[in-house]
């Protein structure tokens, strides 16, 4: 009966958003009478992300480098243009206001946190399975309108969304403690670059093709999981292995653990010398590393590997 009514609860909320009612539960503190949210005093303006903040920070401890990605401009009460970098233009997606200055749009809710013809401050809220997180992500989106961008600040949007001083220093705290041990080694925002010095060896990294409407055009998997598949031709056997190694400030590389599941035992403990002999061997010898970087600092990093070995 509590899961009915939780989801009876839930419905109620969400018809809040679409329809536009005004939420007056006296049961949830602070919620009776609250405003629905309006964005008409900034309709029509254009906004571009220019930052995106946690804890005042662009990056976190795991090299995730929160990019500021969205230009929009709110068209009506129910709809919000968004700017696809793959379309190259704006696309029209549906705007569920709701109270307590929250909304949705592609996929994502958020709260209004300030407004005004200039600039806007969103927080990201997390969603999981029927819930909404309303505590916050403490994840700031900072908006400037195009029009206070070229004429009040005299700049543009590329020049204002660079790292800053701050997150310099973070960094370079990252890249003292992953040179310090392996495990502590972090994502680059430019990832390792592996080139193959024979014709007879292939390197492909895999590569996520950038969607608006599919999966918001979030390409972060490319550095924060970097997977690389190389093909060797004219190798003395037939094999396939999938391992991780670390590589090195020096583009060193360094073998850590098999990705393929398997038992502990035996299998296990020739899959490994194989397959390190195959990376200490072929790798080595025929294939250029040039280690990952983050602001232009070379550090240690994970990646994976996905070797095929081809005989004939």
């Amino acid at each position: 009966m509590k899961r009915v009514a939780l989801c009876v609860a839930l419905i109620g909320v969400v018809i809040c958003l679409i329809t536009g009612c005004k939420f007056k539960d006296p049961s949830i503190p602070g919620h009776s009478g609250k405003p629905m949210l309006s964005f008409k005093k900034v309709e029509g303006i254009t906004f571009t992300e220019v930052r995106r903040q946690q804890n005042g920070l662009s990056f976190n401890e795991y090299g995730y480098h929160l990019s500021p990605d969205w230009r929009l401009r709110f068209v009506s009460s129910d709809s919000v243009a968004l700017y696809s970098p793959v379309k190259k233009r704006f696309l029209n997606f549906p705007l569920s206001c709701g109270i307590d200055s929250v909304f949705n749009t592609n996929r994502s809710f958020l709260r209004m946190k300030h407004m005004s013809k200039d600039s806007l401050v969103f927080e990201l809220l997390e969603a999981k399975d029927d819930s909404l997180d309303i505590r916050g992500t403490k994840v700031y989106m900072l908006f400037y309108a195009d029009n206070y961008i070229k004429n009040v600040l005299h700049t543009n949007a590329a020049t204002l969304q660079r790292s800053n001083r701050k997150d310099s220093l973070f960094v370079k705290q990252l890249i003292k403690r992953a040179d310090s041990s392996l495990t502590n080694a972090f994502a680059a925002l430019t990832p390792v670059r592996l080139t193959s010095t024979r014709s007879s060896i292939t390197v492909k990294k895999k590569k996520t093709i950038a969607d608006f409407l599919l999966n918001n055009y979030n390409t972060s998997d490319d550095y924060m999981n970097p997977v690389y598949n190389i093909t060797i031709n004219k190798a003395d056997s037939d094999f396939d292995y999938a391992f991780s190694a670390y590589v090195d400030k020096e583009g060193k590389l360094i073998y850590n653990t098999p990705i393929t599941p398997f038992t502990e035992g035996r299998y296990k403990q020739r899959y490994v010398r194989l397959s390190k002999a195959i990376m200490n061997t072929y790798l080595k010898l025929y294939v250029k590393v040039q280690p990952g970087q983050t602001l232009g600092v070379p550090h240690t990093t994970l990646i994976s590997l996905y070797l095929h070995g081809k005989k004939s």
